[in-house]
């Protein structure tokens, strides 16, 4: 494609390229899935829930399925896209192995155990700045996966852009007031009173205004606003073109891909199904899938596998299908000027999906309470670390701590070492502090 006189500023990256290898002839967005690929962030997914408890069953996905799942949608959004409105991606140059490397990587900075790990941290820190996913992702990219010395995986400006989901700080975002009195005891926090507000760490802002250096005033700050919510944290209003198509990939995946996983382990019965998704979705008026989704049914919920796996892959193809290209008012720039979107009613199908294995998985009393353990679990490391820093961290962590502790962030890098943590190793560290049987042997003491 063609590059625009503007593309080419998103190419840059904080640390410059300071040699040129022999016969290297990859683009930007090339180099930035490579360094995804090779990080240990990414690798770690492997090893960290999506839904279900790692180690449960051999079949489900886990974060990193989950991921080269979204990653396989997003080129295939990024494809019809370009089928679709061929001059207007030439003018967003768009790339579909930008988009591939935002699907691999989104989910980069969760922590152990889901859910249950973010509010955990986000309790924990909740006087230190907070946490949140995301928010993580942005430190591990620009700052901690050791690609770099000082500058994590160094990647250009545009493959950043699209992992930021939520462009202002949870400081800012966050609402005291919805907060509860601390519980005198880790097994009293409630996960409903800890979710965090969905932003950057504020440790971060001047990443971030590196970041939007391209853009002019009125772009930086119309893109950093967000709505107040009722009974609830702020949550900003716009992301950039790439972090739609990224999040719409993820919501697919989500929604249609993690229900197999409940369908095929019984945790979820075809008549509730019917019920919740197949009736409502029926009378959308929904091109083909209106008309379609009882026969979908029935394929979803058969006993036979490649019925089940064609249904899946019909329903994948229609939302990816229907996603356009719209205009966002007061930007611009082409990167916030335009976001891909699903029409209201196929977004209303989406969303049917999605409720549906929230209410009937997530929620589970079993799958919680695989939530709730891990929630106590990083609780607990966290206050075993932060009580005693230089003893209990590993060295080179201790080193870490340290530098930062002189600027008031020590606890931050805290919540570092503990979200990097798989949930296996988690579980094993505290078995080791905790555990009078456990922690003989040295081997497993380094992440």
């Amino acid at each position: 494609m063609t590059e625009t006189n503007w593309a080419v500023s998103f190419h840059e990256r904080r640390l410059p390229r300071t040699e040129t290898r022999d016969g290297d002839h990859r683009n930007a967005y090339q180099r930035d899935k490579a360094r995804v690929l090779h990080s240990a962030a990414f690798r770690r997914l492997q090893a960290k829930t999506q839904v279900l408890g790692v180690g449960l069953s051999d079949f489900y996905r886990t974060r990193l399925t989950h991921s080269l799942e979204a990653a396989q949608i997003g080129t295939g959004i990024t494809a019809q896209l370009c089928s679709k409105y061929p001059q207007l991606t030439d003018v967003l140059a768009m790339d579909a192995t930008l988009i591939e490397t935002l699907c691999l990587a989104h989910d980069i900075g969760h922590p152990p155990f889901g859910h249950g790990g973010e509010i955990a941290l986000h309790y924990m820190m909740h006087e230190h700045g907070g946490f949140e996913g995301n928010g993580q992702t942005f430190r591990i990219i620009t700052q901690l996966e050791p690609y770099t010395a000082a500058h994590g995986m160094n990647l250009c400006r545009r493959s950043i852009l699209g992992l930021v989901k939520y462009p202002n700080f949870v400081d800012t975002l966050n609402k005291q007031e919805i907060h509860p009195t601390k519980p005198m005891s880790f097994r009293q926090v409630r996960a409903d009173d800890w979710h965090p507000p969905k932003g950057l760490f504020r440790c971060d802002e001047a990443l971030f205004d590196w970041l939007l250096t391209p853009f002019n005033e009125q772009d930086k700050s119309l893109f950093s606003t967000y709505n107040d919510v009722a009974n609830g944290h702020s949550k900003t209003r716009f992301k950039s073109f790439d972090c739609s198509i990224m999040e719409l990939a993820d919501d697919i995946a989500y929604g249609i891909h993690d229900l197999e996983d409940a369908i095929v382990m019984d945790m979820v019965r075809k008549q509730d199904f019917f019920t919740s998704v197949t009736v409502p979705l029926s009378q959308l008026e929904i091109p083909w899938l209106s008309k379609s989704i009882e026969s979908l049914t029935d394929k979803l919920f058969s006993a036979v596998h490649h019925e089940r796996k064609n249904a899946i892959g019909a329903l994948v193809n229609c939302f990816i299908t229907a996603i356009a290209i719209e205009t966002v008012e007061g930007f611009e720039h082409p990167l916030l000027a335009y976001k891909a979107a699903l029409p209201k009613h196929v977004e209303q199908a989406l969303s049917l999906f999605k409720r549906f294995v929230y209410r009937n998985v997530i929620r589970r009393a079993d799958v919680q309470q695989l939530e709730y353990k891990g929630q106590l679990i990083v609780m607990s490391l966290f206050e075993a670390f932060s009580a005693d820093p230089t003893r209990l961290l590993p060295e080179s962590t201790q080193q870490r701590w340290r530098d930062a502790e002189e600027q008031g962030l020590g606890m931050r890098i805290i919540a570092d070492y503990i979200s990097g943590m798989t949930d296996e190793f988690a579980a094993r560290l505290y078995a080791n502090l905790f555990s009078p049987k456990h922690g003989n042997s040295l081997d497993n003491l380094h992440l």
